[in-house]
């Protein structure tokens, strides 16, 4: 894997999973060191990180940790619905139940994984890949599946907002499941009502979040 490459997949993640907090600044020097790269490498997956939106410069010479706002949640969150309940119908039309099955069983027992500890969550967060990469494949459609790719770089880092709180956690599981089975049903309508109440449920959690954040 190329140095580029490899430091683009290390920031994106640190980013996504917060380990590099919404204002961090990032200087191409000291990436550079932390890494163990030259600065071409870093500076390379920086452009890559500015054009993914995860980036943002906070004057001519600096960039920083792109901030997670109420109104970008939000404006992320009129666009997932448009994709994610279109996919959702797709795949009810389109998919195969027998996929869908075995993920059923996966979210009825993924309310256990939330007290598994690190291992646990990084179960649970692999359900959900699994039931993207299901839904993307039902779909079949090639164009939506790029568009949906985009959008959940950002619903990744916003998701993480949820990993403390087991509560939210477990009632995501319930609101997938529901979606499951309604493609297990092929009701294309009901997968789509589904598809809306867990975004509608997941905005209300990720926009609480910030608010007490920024009080706190």
């Amino acid at each position: 894997m190329r140095a580029s490459e490899r430091t683009y997949e290390t920031l994106r993640e640190e980013i996504l999973d917060g380990t590099l907090a919404a204002g961090t600044v990032l200087a191409e020097v000291e990436q550079a060191e932390r890494l163990g790269v030259s600065r071409t490498p870093v500076r390379e997956a920086l452009a890559r990180l500015g054009s993914d939106g995860l980036v943002a410069a906070q004057s001519a010479r600096a960039l920083v940790v792109a901030e997670l706002s109420g109104g970008s949640i939000a404006d992320l969150y009129e666009l997932r619905e448009a994709l994610e309940e279109q996919a959702a119908r797709l795949a009810a039309r389109r998919g195969e139940p027998e996929r869908f099955t075995a993920l059923a069983e996966r979210f009825r027992a993924a309310g256990e994984l939330v007290d598994a500890g690190e291992t646990g969550l990084a179960e649970y967060y692999a359900v959900i890949a699994d039931f993207d990469r299901a839904i993307d494949e039902a779909a079949g459609n090639s164009h939506l599946s790029a568009a949906l790719r985009s959008v959940r770089l950002h619903s990744t880092r916003i998701r993480r907002i949820a990993r403390h709180d087991p509560e939210r956690l477990r009632a995501a599981a319930g609101e997938h499941l529901l979606i499951v089975e309604a493609i297990i049903a092929r009701d294309q309508s009901l997968a789509a009502h589904a598809t809306h109440v867990h975004l509608h449920m997941s905005l209300r959690h990720a926009l609480a979040s910030i608010e007490a954040r920024r009080v706190a």
